[in-house]
């Protein structure tokens, strides 16, 4: 990123700025990172990150389609993003969407974004959610960045 001389912000629902929390700890990371918007509420996601109402509405903020619309919506702060919203739990889970269940994306100026389900196996605690959420997502920006693959689609 550095070398590139380009910029990323993330857009955090469930992980409430943890993946911006582990790339700010990195000594340097002030030379790529412009930082994070905690988005909690639909309110948050709509007026600080352009989500529609009528996807939140539709869809729910836990959808692929909110994620993609968040990642977008944060390209205007930086040349990527990365954007996640889920159930991390306990509470708030459903048969639709359980608890473990995360929508992430990333996005780039030229246009491009990629979404897909967080894979999370069988530990689902809270605490083990918003980690591996966290972990996979800065692996697939890293692998996106430096090998040009997607290991986030799906």
């Amino acid at each position: 990123m550095i070398k590139r001389k380009k910029k990323l912000v993330t857009a955090e629902s469930c992980t409430g700025g943890n993946i911006a929390a582990k790339l700010t700890k990195i000594s340097g990371a002030s030379e790529y990172f412009q930082g994070g918007i905690v988005c909690y509420s639909n309110n948050f996601k709509e007026n600080l990150l352009s989500v529609a109402p009528k996807t939140l509405e539709v869809q729910g903020a836990v959808s692929r389609e909110t994620v993609i619309e968040m990642a977008k919506g944060a390209l205007q702060y930086a040349d990527y993003s990365i954007a996640v919203s889920g159930i991390a739990g306990p509470l708030g889970g459903t048969k639709e969407k359980p608890v473990g269940t995360v929508w992430a994306a990333m996005g780039e100026k030229n246009g491009r974004v990629l979404s897909g389900l967080i894979p999370m196996g069988h530990k689902k605690t809270r605490k083990a959610i918003i980690e591996k959420t966290s972990c996979f997502m800065i692996g697939a920006f890293f692998i996106y960045l430096t090998r040009g693959e997607d290991v986030l689609s799906n």
